[in-house]
């Protein structure tokens, strides 16, 4: 079976009893959007899902992938994916928005990661300490941090055991030898909850929006060894450049032009050698505690080692 009849076959399965559609038209739709307009093949079982949602009058987090399975936290490495985890409750907080019912901390042997249950879904709290199956929830990612979501299709069994959750903080040393594309002075789908990273004007759950402006560093740091990549949010890139959000859109209003953001910010930091502290979410660190080191840093052999990594 192809890629296209797989996905195919998984947006039938998720629709099967909500709409009377035939796996054939689901699989034109897709391959029209891969084949025609060259739409990456994820995007496009975006877009087709997004049209049997809307035909159904549903939310994305009323239907089932079909084929979740079973990870561990540290393998979460993509968002809108449908998994089943084993986990404990290391901690609860208290909701911003009467749309949610919890959200907390989550843990693992690899790690932890956040998670939000939503209100709507009805399903039985989770209590601190205790551990969890948690079958088919939907993984989402902001600036590089993945978090799951709960949601009407999640199942919950609690177990009677003990998980001993593990340490996925990560300290690096090195040269910043490189910033990646979509850092500087990004835009955000305003939607609650999404915060997806707007691309044209669209984001790619909720079409055209107006957007809300950011600031991040996508950055390489050599440590000699290894090339890490490492995420700067709003409040770490302030910290590190001393450039503020509304600074930052001020210069693109001055000079019609985002891009000058990114431009201000590498030659801030290129060269500069950082001991950076953060969790670990995939293949990205996430700059918690930074500090500039007085170390000189040529970063030309640096960046052609990285590269070629």
């Amino acid at each position: 079976m192809s890629d296209v009849s797989q996905h195919a076959d998984d947006i039938h399965a998720q629709f099967s009893d909500h709409l009377d559609v035939d796996v054939s038209d689901v699989e034109d739709r897709l391959t029209t959007l891969i084949d025609e307009y060259k739409v990456p093949v994820e995007e496009a079982r975006r877009s087709v899902t997004n049209h049997y949602l809307e035909q159904a009058g549903l939310e994305r987090e009323d239907i089932a992938s079909g084929s979740s399975q079973r990870v561990e936290l540290a393998e979460i490495d993509e968002p809108e994916q449908w998994v089943d985890v084993t986990v404990k409750v290391i901690e609860l907080w208290e909701p911003r928005s009467d749309a949610v019912a919890q959200v907390g901390l989550l843990g693992d042997p690899s790690g932890t990661i956040k998670f939000t249950k939503w209100a709507k879904s009805e399903l039985p709290s989770l209590d601190e300490g205790e551990v969890y199956s948690l079958k088919n929830v939907v993984t989402d990612e902001y600036q590089g941090r993945y978090s799951i979501k709960l949601n009407k299709t999640t199942v919950i069994e609690e177990l009677d055991d003990d998980i001993e959750v593990g340490d996925d903080t990560s300290e690096i040393e090195g040269a910043m030898v490189a910033m990646q594309s979509g850092s500087g002075l990004i835009k955000r789908c305003p939607d609650d909850d999404c915060t997806r990273v707007i691309q044209n004007g669209r984001c790619s759950e909720h079409g055209e929006v107006e957007g809300e402006f950011d600031l991040r560093i996508k950055g390489v740091v050599d440590d000699g060894i290894d090339a890490h990549e490492v995420i700067f949010d709003e409040a770490s890139t302030e910290a590190l450049t001393g450039i503020s959000l509304e600074e930052a859109k001020e210069m693109a209003m001055d000079a019609l032009d985002t891009t000058i953001v990114a431009d201000e910010i590498a030659d801030e930091i290129i060269g500069n050698y950082y001991r950076i502290e953060g969790p670990t979410f995939g293949r990205y660190v996430l700059a918690d505690e930074v500090t500039e080191l007085t170390e000189p840093a040529d970063p030309d052999p640096l960046l052609i080692r990285a590269r070629s990594m």
